[in-house]
């Protein structure tokens, strides 16, 4: 019995091995095929080493930027500052987001789902019990109401399309949803309401990797940090940077006009170019699950370091990103947009801002790398931290320093602060018409930088 015991046990093993595709080698975990994609409206910068900081003549004598020869790793990068239509498409999803929400909490109470009409069909996506999975159950009796409001964990219907035109409006309940969005009626004038701009705002999460890798201490949870904010821009800026000066059309018109979609977007802080990286990156990432495939790499801000040898387009010890040292090409035309002489805007044939594919890309064909707007970068702005920021992927960020570096300079702005070197700041929390923005997306694997 037992000799037929170990017989049995033999061959089913033996059966196991025949049947095994690993043949008992160590192959590894078969993952599914992978081909890196290069985002929409962005161009690959490959990694290399270069000489960081300014090899001519500090002009404005500020010393924070002594020579150093660092080395980035690959990335993708915007070949056009973010522009007032996509920054839109990020403010109307927020708005969309906020507006089917409040209509899904009004059907919720109300104890309306689909098959009743008007506000109903806006109800949450499991008020319809009879097409819920065994696991959307599950995570609704476990998950669904721990947030502040009690609704966070539950699907938005987004299958149905939001009706803006008041004539259309399915109900009164639909109509009270919508009239919550706007300004009150005593704020309008000339018949025209708006939307209520501070009721646009986006939370999200993400986790301190840095301060988590270096704790020895918490959990997890601990260093997930959570944040809110206003994300529509700034459009007094154009009234507040300038003293005694008429911008009032530029305030009315900037942002929201057609005339103006393709020009940079302004009037965005530091946090809310955050904030807009996120969502691109969630908006991305969507997308991808609902087709099955793999997440892709968050977007982001730029560290200096990227910005500067993106800006330089693979040419070394140029002034500018055309190489330099002069403005004016040998046909007597400006190459970017900037304050060519004292008073005078307009001497490059422009007086604020351009569309963001103006003049001649760079090497990397990147548009506007000098001029136009100064763009936010990931990095703190410290007078001497080239002196002791690493030589790999170098970032001298704090969350303590609100002072972040922005580069490039602007169409308000002279050369120097054109020039591929120049260091600049603002405080992370201010916004203006001449500060804008790119992202940038690492990445994955190792390029082959000779091809």
């Amino acid at each position: 019995m037992k000799k037929l015991l170990l017989t049995s046990i033999a061959f089913v093993f033996l059966l196991s091995s025949c049947g095994s595709k690993t043949k008992g080698e160590l192959v590894g975990v078969r993952g599914k095929k992978w081909y890196p994609e290069k985002p929409y409206g962005m161009e690959l910068i490959p990694r290399g080493a270069f000489i960081m900081g300014k090899s001519e003549e500090d002009m404005a004598n500020v010393l924070n930027a002594p020579t150093k020869t660092v080395t980035v790793r690959s990335f993708y990068m915007d070949d056009t500052e973010i522009t007032n239509s996509e920054y839109r498409q990020f403010v109307e999803w927020v708005r969309d987001s906020i507006v089917r929400t409040r209509l899904a909490i009004l059907a919720d109470e109300l104890g309306m789902g689909p098959e009743d009409g008007g506000i109903g069909e806006y109800a949450f996506k499991d008020a319809d019990t009879t097409k819920m999975t065994v696991y959307d159950r599950y995570m609704l009796d476990n998950y669904s109401g721990m947030g502040a409001t009690g609704y966070e964990g539950r699907a938005l219907n987004t299958d149905q399309d939001l009706i803006w035109d008041v004539a259309d409006y399915p109900d009164e309940y639909y109509t009270e949803v919508m009239d919550s969005m706007y300004i009150p009626e005593e704020e309008s004038y000339n018949g025209r309401r708006s939307i209520d701009v501070t009721k646009l705002k986006y939370k999200y999460s993400w986790m301190d990797i840095e301060a988590a890798a270096r704790s020895r201490e918490g959990r997890r949870k601990d260093f997930i940090k959570h944040e809110e904010l206003e994300i529509y821009p700034d459009t007094t800026v154009w009234i507040r940077d300038f003293e005694y000066s008429y911008n009032e059309p530029m305030h009315n018109d900037y942002f929201w006009h057609d005339a103006y979609s393709d020009y940079p977007v302004v009037g965005v802080n530091w946090k809310q170019a955050k904030a807009f990286c996120n969502w691109r990156t969630k908006f991305k990432n969507d997308f991808q699950k609902e087709r099955g495939k793999q997440f892709v790499n968050q977007f982001r801000l730029p560290t200096e370091a990227e910005w500067e040898y993106a800006a330089r387009g693979g040419i070394e010890g140029g002034s500018y990103p055309w190489g330099g040292p002069y403005v004016i090409s040998d046909t007597g035309c400006f190459m970017a947009n900037f304050k060519p002489q004292r008073g005078d805007y307009a001497a490059d044939t422009a007086l604020y801002t351009v569309e963001a594919k103006s003049y001649e890309p760079n090497d990397y064909n990147l548009y506007n790398m000098a001029g136009n707007v100064s763009e936010w970068t990931n990095s703190s702005y410290y007078p001497g931290s080239y002196e002791y920021a690493s030589t790999m992927n170098p970032n001298a960020d704090s969350g303590d320093n609100a002072r972040k570096v922005i580069r490039g300079g602007s169409w308000k702005d002279v050369a120097y602060f054109l020039q591929v070197s120049t260091r600049d700041y603002e405080y992370q929390d201010s916004a203006r018409s001449y500060i804008g923005f790119r992202t940038v997306q690492d990445y994955m694997g190792e390029e082959d930088s000779t091809r």
